[in-house]
C-alpha cells in the first residue's frame, strides 16, 4: 500500500518525511497537483466498489485502491496549457480541480488533512469552535469600518493589533513579502484611510510571557516555548527569528482536551497551534494553521514531529 504525497517539488519539510518512509521500505508517490495534466495523469472509473484506477507520470503509476494515505501538503494549483484563451483556461482548471481533486477527495483513506476539512477552517470558525472547546481566545473584531475600529480600541486601549484573517504573506514585486502582525499607534487609528476595502482582523493585543507553537499530529502533542528578546518579536515572533529562544514546554490537561475536541470538530489530524501564555501562565490561543510549518521547531528543540508524521502515513 502506497503513500501519496502531494506538495511542491521543493519542500525540505517533505523530503525529510519521505526519506523516513523510504527507509521505512514503505511505497511512496509524491506529485505536485501543478503537474496536472502535463506531467500528471488520471485514469478513473465509478464501479461498485467505487473509484478505481491510476495516476501516472512518465515514470511511475499507482492505483487508487492502492492507496494507505494522502499527505496533503500545500500543493500548488493546477498549471493547464497557456496557449487557451482566459475563459478556456479558467474552465480548464476548474474542471481539474473538480475532477482529480473530485476523484481524489473521495477516497476512503488516511487524508493528512483532508482539503475539505482544511478548506472549513476561516480564523472566526476557528475561534468560535476554540471558544467551544474551552480554549480562551482573545477579544476579536473582524470589520470594514473605521468607527468600529476605533470602538473596539477604546476598549482595550494601546492594545489592539491587526493581524491576516489568510494568508500570511503575499506575492509583490516579484518578491514574497510577510503580513506581520501590527501594533496598532494612535497614528494608525486617526487615519483608517483603506480599512473599507476589505475584511480586517483587530485583536486584543495579550501581554506576552512567552509562546507557544503546539503541533499536533494525531494524538500525540508537541509543544515549544518561545520566548521573545526584542521589541519586533514580541509583537510577532516571525519578525526576528534571531531574537527567540526555544524550550519544550508541557500542555496543560484543560488545554489538551480543548485542542482535542478543537481537532475532532474539524476532522483534522494535523494542526500548527499558536498560543500566547499570559504572565499569569493563561494560554490564549490565536489560530491553527492545518498545513502549518514544524521543521524549525523541530531543529531547535528535537521534538520529533516528522517520525510522528512518519507514522501516521505509514499506519494508513
Amino acid at each position: 500500500m502506497t503513500v501519496l504525497v502531494l506538495a511542491a517539488d521543493v519542500d525540505p519539510t517533505v523530503d525529510a518525511v519521505v526519506e523516513m518512509l523510504t527507509r521505512r521500505g514503505v511505497p511512496i508517490f509524491r506529485c505536485d497537483t501543478s503537474w496536472f495534466p502535463s506531467r500528471l495523469s488520471l485514469d478513473a472509473e465509478m464501479t461498485e466498489a467505487g473509484w478505481r484506477g491510476v495516476v501516472r507520470t512518465e515514470h511511475r503509476t499507482v492505483a487508487l485502491e492502492g492507496l494507505r494515505s494522502v499527505w496533503y501538503r500545500n500543493p500548488t494549483t493546477f498549471a493547464v496549457s497557456d496557449r487557451m484563451s482566459p475563459a478556456e483556461r479558467w474552465h480548464a482548471t476548474h474542471e481539474a480541480k473538480f475532477g482529480l481533486g473530485g476523484v481524489l477527495w473521495s477516497l476512503p483513506v488516511r487524508w493528512v488533512n483532508h482539503p475539505g476539512r482544511q478548506a472549513e477552517m476561516y480564523k472566526p470558525m476557528q475561534l468560535t469552535v476554540a471558544q467551544r472547546c474551552g480554549i480562551p481566545v482573545p477579544a476579536t473584531l473582524v470589520t470594514n469600518q473605521a468607527d468600529a475600529v476605533r470602538r473596539f480600541a477604546d476598549h482595550h486601549p494601546g492594545h489592539v493589533v491587526m493581524k491576516p484573517l489568510s494568508f500570511g504573506s503575499i506575492l509583490e514585486e516579484g518578491c514574497r513579502k510577510a503580513l506581520n502582525t501590527h501594533l496598532l499607534s494612535r497614528a494608525d487609528l486617526a487615519d483608517m484611510r483603506g480599512v473599507e476595502t476589505t475584511a480586517h482582523q483587530f485583536q486584543r493585543f495579550i501581554d506576552k510571557a512567552y509562546e507557544v507553537r503546539l503541533t499536533v499530529v494525531g494524538e500525540r502533542m508537541f509543544a515549544a516555548a518561545i520566548t521573545a528578546h526584542s521589541e519586533e518579536a514580541r509583537i510577532d515572533f516571525r519578525a526576528d527569528y534571531d531574537a527567540l529562544t526555544y524550550k519544550v514546554e508541557d500542555v496543560p490537561g484543560r488545554v489538551a482536551d480543548g485542542v482535542s475536541a478543537f481537532m475532532s470538530h474539524f476532522g483534522t489530524v494535523f494542526g500548527a497551534f499558536d498560543f500566547v501564555v499570559d504572565p499569569n501562565g493563561k494560554w490564549w490561543m490565536l489560530e491553527c494553521n492545518p498545513a502549518g510549518q514544524y521543521g524549525w521547531i523541530e531543529g531547535a528543540t528535537g521534538l520529533p514531529i516528522a517520525p510522528a508524521l512518519a507514522d501516521l502515513l505509514e499506519k494508513g
